[in-house]
């Protein structure tokens, strides 16, 4: 068949003829209703990149792929894999994992979509390269994402990239951020010529009624011509529906008058996805042959080069569905379950839709394809896949298992009204108490929409209460999907009261947790033994923790997103996430589009966590914005205000009060009404770190003293040992030596130290600044050679100030300045400013160039001046006010203005600081 002439798209022609012609890579979305003319201008764009010898890619969307992990970059990249040579190792590998040709952890978008940029700009290295996508709003979430991914990232590479879509179908291309064109109505003149073209003969009177029926659509104005001969025109006249139907509806007639076993063979091609017009791209696939009469009815066009017959318009493929019975299409998706037995997650879901009665066979195959899907990064379409099992399960009790598999999984991809309709779903099978799944559900609700953990806490606490013992054939792990034994469901709550408990940070509720861990005695599961023990009371149980879960991280393969979030967690309080950096980013960037969004948000918070905790506090101010629109998106309340408190962290390191103060007031005013104590305590440590970084050491020293007592460390609370350098640094600074060293002898004696490098390095730092006399310069030494001390740059520049000023007072300058010096750089690389005056303040008294003012310091007025020098002979501010008949405390507000002005912390650096000073401003 000879391809229709393209008539009123001048301008759109030129759009893509420029990209194709471009020297550089770009891409273009093509938006539009059905029946456009897209197709027909992607593949004008096409022959004009073949004729100019490039090399073209053409894919299509199928609508029966949508739920199918990859389906379509599957499609872009197995044609240049067949040709290509070998990639690099860790390309090939990406590539395997999430085609399912290897195990192991799916690459998160962004690896993925680097890979695939390599794949590209590989096979453009010879030849420039387009990628034509049609009906890109078939394409599954997991494609569209890696595609749009790519998009962004052209320039520079011999590839572009034309992506069709229609303009009331919803994709994930809509984020895409790509430049689009709209295609719009034909204006008249332009719709009577094509019309002219195609139907020279036709009446006026039809000519007319024609061209009103087609309103400017290009298709209609093509087909109508032909249905008016064959009298299958009927279907256009239900005006009262959207054009697109009342073509389907004219399709559909001539699909009804189609021979019996052609109408079949179509139908099985729409079914599979075949006839697009493409390749097999790798997989078996229904071909679509023997369809004479389709043809001559113009159902099917038949490509010149590969003779390969595919369907006109993709309204065909929709009519063919409308028009079979249920026992065709279950009949059609059977014979499709055997063509892709090869395949888990195709052969499932033909096998799903050819199954109407309860088939336990059947149910267990999609069980497994929805692990699989959630392995890969589509725990949306795990969710679906056990919906469907459960349906499909002959007894109650499989049923209300799967549902409640399902809910959890919803509820692990933040969505968690379809996880309550799931919960509700399974209660109604379940007899007396509530289903697992439903106090999952609700538990899960309660804790991170509401922050109500002690209600969340009760009713996971009666369901493991009330749960029947295990059998002796019952495994012990928590997969998420697919298991009878009631010791994972047990597993599952159990690991869901940890989380809550954690929340809490309340001793009693712990008590409880504690309690139930222990009953399961030697059958309790390891990693939730794990979780107890480190999100619990960690300073009296983490002995022994890092090497625990360096080996349940060595056991993780084919594992679900949930298992690395919550190993991630307790590599978090445990001072390791180095050692699996590169995976927790990985599943962070897979799941935060279609996969399991919930863990992602937690995820995300251990990548910012590890941000600041290296010292790349931009980055982790990029990542914490991004995860509080993620959780402000889902109404993810619980998530929002842990990203304002990290956020509100950074602030106060940096000397931004205002911001820390408005976050610390945010969550102590959520978090403490509601008993969420992780969110107050940080709220606390927040408090402590802007007291530190103001100089406001009182503060500081209330706030730290009020998360943990000096001497003590408060069990079950994650900021006591985190805080342990804050308290004892504010201690030393407000003159409160005893408690300083008393704290320090409690973290050697509860032996933090052995808990992770951080706290053996941060329990060297107190060794150090509590130490006396000339023990002080062996103990500095130490801290800041400790093999930790690089992983927390933030943390050793303040011990280096701590010992710039021990060794200036003890008179060895050229050492301070050295040591400063380090100190100084550090601060400003994090963008700690008031840490960096304060270092510079120390570096003038050792003599270092640059006397004065530090950059912005302000001069002292008079009154200032002259509070500042009795302070510095010594004299206490009861003996000052006296002389200059002022109260104590307003001497101290002096003071408070005073230290900023000069850079300093303490009345000990006064004398020194005073020397050289701008002259004072005269008073207001």
């Amino acid at each position: 068949m000879e391809p229709h002439p393209i008539v009123g798209r001048d301008t759109e022609l030129g759009e893509l003829s420029r990209l194709v012609a471009s020297s550089d890579g770009q891409a273009l979305l093509v938006r539009g209703e059905a029946g456009m003319g897209k197709s027909l201008l992607l593949a004008a764009a096409a022959d004009q990149a073949g004729a100019l010898g490039h090399r073209v890619i053409r894919v299509t969307g199928v609508e029966s792929e949508t739920t199918l992990p990859f389906a379509g970059l599957h499609q872009i990249l197995h044609p240049l894999l067949r040709t290509m040579p070998g990639l690099d190792r860790t390309t090939q590998e990406v590539v395997d994992t999430v085609f399912g040709r290897r195990t192991g952890q799916a690459p998160s978008v962004m690896a993925l979509g680097i890979a695939v940029l390599d794949v590209l700009a590989l096979a453009s290295s010879e030849v420039p390269l387009l990628v034509v996508v049609d009906d890109g709003h078939w394409f599954d979430p997991q494609s569209a994402e890696v595609g749009g991914f790519i998009a962004r990232r052209l320039a520079g590479h011999a590839v572009r990239m034309i992506i069709a879509v229609r303009a009331d179908t919803p994709s994930a291309w809509d984020s895409a951020a790509v430049p689009e064109l709209s295609l719009a109505q034909l204006d008249p003149g332009a719709s009577a010529d094509l019309l002219r073209m195609r139907a020279p003969g036709m009446p006026p009177a039809v000519r007319t009624r024609v061209l009103e029926l087609a309103q400017g659509n290009p298709l209609a104005l093509s087909e109508l011509p032909r249905a008016v001969e064959q009298g299958t025109a009927d279907g256009m006249s239900a005006e009262e529906l959207p054009l697109p139907r009342r073509l389907e509806h004219m399709y559909g007639d001539r699909v009804q008058d189609l021979p019996a076993d052609e109408r079949t063979r179509l139908l099985l091609a729409a079914l599979d996805g075949g006839g697009a017009g493409t390749p097999a791209a790798g997989r078996p696939r229904y071909r679509l042959q023997h369809a004479d009469e389709a043809v001559a009815r113009g159902l099917l066009v038949q490509d010149a080069a590969s003779v390969e017959l595919f369907f006109r318009h993709p309204l065909v493929r929709s009519a063919l569905l409308q028009t079979a019975t249920p026992n065709e299409r279950r009949a059609a998706h059977g014979r499709l379950a055997e063509l892709h037995r090869a395949d888990l997650e195709r052969h499932a879901r033909h096998l799903a839709a050819a199954t109407v009665d309860p088939d336990e066979t059947v149910a267990a195959v999609l069980e497994r394809a929805a692990r699989s899907a959630s392995a890969r990064g589509g725990a949306t379409a795990a969710v679906a896949l056990l919906t469907r099992a459960a349906e499909l399960s002959p007894t109650a009790g499989p049923r209300s298992r799967r549902l409640g598999d399902a809910a959890f999984v919803a509820a692990q991809s933040a969505l968690l009204d379809t996880a309550d309709e799931l919960r509700q779903a399974s209660d109604s099978l379940a007899a007396g108490s509530p289903s697992p799944a439903a106090v999952v559900t609700a538990a899960y609700t309660a804790l991170y929409q509401h922050g109500d953990v002690r209600s969340a806490h009760r009713r996971v606490v009666h369901a493991l209460r009330t749960m029947p013992p295990d059998t002796d054939t019952d495994t012990h792990t928590d997969t998420g999907t697919g298991t009878d034994s009631h010791s994972a469901v047990r597993t599952r709550l159990l690991n869901l009261l940890l989380a809550t408990s954690l929340f809490s940070a309340d001793p009693a509720l712990w008590s409880v947790s504690d309690g139930l861990v222990d009953a399961q005695g030697r059958s309790a599961d390891e990693t939730t033994l794990l979780y107890r023990d480190v999100w619990g009371d960690i300073t009296r149980r983490g002995h022994g923790a890092r090497e625990r879960l360096r080996e349940l991280f060595g056991r993780l393969d084919e594992e679900q997103p949930w298992d690395v979030m919550r190993l991630s967690v307790a590599a978090y309080y445990l001072d390791a996430l180095g050692d699996y950096r590169f995976l927790v980013r990985q599943v962070a960037e897979r799941e935060v589009g279609s996969g399991a969004v919930t863990n992602a948000m937690t995820l995300l918070q251990v990548v910012m966590l590890d941000q600041i905790t290296s010292g790349d506090w931009d980055a982790a101010e990029r990542t914490g914005q991004r995860g509080l629109e993620l959780t402000t998106r889902h109404g993810y309340t619980l998530f929002e205000h842990q990203y304002h408190g990290f956020l509100g962290l950074i602030a106060a390191w940096r000397g931004d009060a205002a911001r820390a103060t408005e976050a610390m007031n945010r969550l102590d005013r959520w978090a403490r009404p509601r008993g969420v104590g992780y969110l107050t305590q940080l709220a606390e440590a927040i408090g402590a770190a802007t007291g530190l970084t103001e100089g406001d050491y009182e503060s500081a020293y209330a706030y730290a003293g009020g998360l943990t007592a000096p001497g003590t460390f408060t069990p079950y609370s994650q900021q006591a040992p985190r805080t342990l350098l804050d308290l004892v640094e504010a201690a030393v600074h407000t003159g409160r030596a005893a408690q300083a060293r008393a704290h320090t002898d409690a973290a050697l004696t509860q032996g933090l130290p052995a808990i992770s490098p951080r706290l053996d390095f941060l329990t060297a730092a107190a060794q150090a600044m509590t130490a006396e006399g000339e023990a002080a310069r062996a103990a500095f030494e130490r801290a800041t050679g400790h093999p930790a001390a690089a992983d927390h740059p933030f943390e050793l520049a303040r011990v280096r100030l701590a010992q710039g000023m021990w060794l200036r007072r003890a008179r060895e300058r050229a050492a301070a300045r050295t040591v400063l010096a380090q100190a100084a750089d550090a601060f400003t690389r994090l963008g700690a400013a008031p840490w960096a005056r304060r270092v510079q303040a120390e570096l003038r008294a050792t003599g270092a160039p640059g006397n004065g003012p530090a950059p912005g310091q302000t001069a002292l007025t008079a009154q200032e001046r002259r509070i500042a020098e009795l302070a510095a002979g010594g004299l206490s501010n009861r003996e000052i006010g006296a002389q200059l008949f002022l109260s104590p405390r307003t001497v101290g507000a002096h003071l408070y203005r005073v230290f900023p002005k000069l850079g300093i912390t303490s009345r000990a650096a006064l004398r020194d600081a005073l020397t050289g000073t701008a002259e004072a401003e005269p008073e207001e």
